[in-house]
């Protein structure tokens, strides 16, 4: 995965939440743009928990393997 991949999704317009999946089979919810910060060498994300704000989780963008736009009620798309 690459940094312009999330970029491309956080600066959307209009804003859609999205799923960042990792390659040991966790997914973490984006919901609003505000919630994720990306290094400036692209290499690593943070993203905060939108349910906690002072829960975080530090990501190798090396170890995202695919981001999935959500339904609009945040849910996971049908089918997918």
């Amino acid at each position: 995965m690459k940094a312009d991949d999330i970029r491309k999704l956080l600066h959307a317009e209009p804003f859609r939440p999205f799923f960042v999946h990792l390659a040991d089979g966790g997914r973490l919810l984006v919901k609003h743009p505000d919630l994720v910060a990306l290094s400036g060498s692209g290499r690593e994300m943070t993203v905060y928990r939108h349910d906690k704000p002072d829960d975080y989780q530090a990501v190798d963008i090396m170890l995202v393997t695919r981001l999935e736009v959500a339904a609009r009620n945040g849910a996971k798309r049908p089918g997918k």
